[in-house]
């Protein structure tokens, strides 16, 4: 509503009580009126009969011919009263006139305060739903540079909200920026390790063609985990820049799991570790293949690393809203104060894997997570540390 419009509803507001108060107004002057006529026509009255008091007759029946009403009595101080007259029979005429000119004003003030109220309620919804649509747009990404309407109430909650989804923005830009400049840095930081996973492969070959076993193992086992580490730190840079796009399609639960577990099939020969996948029927999900696999195989290697030799058991079920994997092992399971860290980047926690690097978990975690997934990690009762994921449909 601009400052004309504002000027315009005082203007109706102002007139519509004008309205009213003048027609009260005339209401009251006009019994003032017929106050001052009953004062005067009483005096003469008086007078009148003081002067001949024979001339009662006369006058009753001239004052009963004027107001059309009736007398009985005899003439005292009040002589109008005394012959059964009152104010209002000698301003009945007028009073009919005034009492319509009275409805009519008011009438009209109350019509004028109805329409002038109806307007600016009005105008104040279209600010209210303007002001609410330029909200949506904002939160939307699609908000523009609000125009300026004029002076009004909704002026200063404009400036505010403009000034509000302003900030929103630059700092929606800056954290864009320091996002993808922490994911540049950590890309950088992982190519950069690969050069001396490269020179260190390089020794190792030349260390075993010269027979130094003992040692060579050593480098080789720090040389997996540097490649571990920096495959991990490639997938999260990529996954903090949004350049990892996810080609779902419609997957079956016990396939993900079977094909995770036979890509740990080495590993779990080697630590003497079973996997028990029960096919329980056909349950699909929409993920992508190969990244949820990746998530599976982080959380059965963890199970793998705490309960080594032990078996680690799946299990799955599906309802109307989501699809439940549960992993578990045999093991001791997680320490209390550990669990609400266990997906923290490079969180390591008081019973982890010597040769761990924390980022198995976070990883996972972030893979399910931006598929509509959810992961949680607790203890199972009368077993070990369980990890529950689940895959929402909508």
């Amino acid at each position: 509503m601009s400052g004309r419009k504002n000027i315009l509803v005082t203007v109706g507001l102002v007139l519509s009580v004008s309205f009213i108060c003048s027609a009260f107004a005339v209401m009251l002057t006009a019994h003032y009126d017929s106050r001052m006529q009953f004062d005067l026509l009483n005096s003469v009255c008086g007078e009148v009969l003081e002067q001949d008091p024979g001339a009662e007759k006369i006058i009753s029946a001239a004052l009963k011919e004027y107001t059309g009403g009736n007398a009985d009595g005899t003439a005292k101080g009040d002589v109008l009263s005394a012959l059964g007259y009152r104010i209002s029979d000698f301003s009945k005429l007028q009073h009919r006139g005034n009492y319509l000119f009275v409805a009519a004003g008011a009438l009209a003030g109350f019509l004028l305060l109805t329409v002038t109220l109806l307007y600016r309620n009005k105008k104040e919804a279209v600010r209210i739903q303007a002001l609410a649509e330029y909200l949506e747009q904002a939160n939307t990404g699609k908000a523009v540079i609000l125009s300026t309407t004029g002076e009004d109430d909704f002026s200063k909650l404009e400036d505010e909200i403009y000034k509000t989804v302003t900030f929103l923005y630059q700092t929606k830009e800056e954290a864009v920026q320091a996002r993808n400049g922490f994911a540049e840095n950590l890309s950088n930081i992982a190519h950069q390790i690969k050069t001396p996973i490269t020179a260190i492969s390089l020794s190792l070959q030349t260390m075993q063609k010269d027979n130094s076993k003992n040692k060579s193992e050593q480098i080789q086992k720090q040389l997996l985990r540097l490649s571990h580490l920096e495959e991990a730190l490639l997938v999260l840079s990529r996954l903090d820049a949004g350049t990892l796009i996810f080609q779902k399609e419609e997957v079956d639960v016990f396939t993900i799991l079977v094909l995770a577990s036979d890509n740990l099939q080495e590993l779990l020969t080697e630590t003497g570790t079973y996997v028990d996948i029960p096919e329980l029927g056909g349950m699909a999900v929409s993920v992508d293949l190969d990244w949820t696999m990746e998530a599976v195989m982080n959380l059965m290697k963890n199970c793998m690393e705490h309960h080594p030799g032990g078996t680690i058991h799946c299990i799955y079920e599906q309802n109307p809203l989501y699809t439940e994997i549960k992993i578990w092992d045999e093991g001791e399971g997680f320490l209390k104060e550990d669990i609400p860290y266990l997906f923290e980047r490079f969180y390591r926690g008081h019973n982890a894997h010597e040769g761990g690097i924390g980022i198995g978990l976070a990883l996972a975690k972030e893979i399910i997570e931006r598929q509509n997934g959810t992961i949680r990690a607790s203890n199972k009762k009368g077993a070990g540390a369980c990890f529950e994921i689940r895959f929402y449909s909508h």
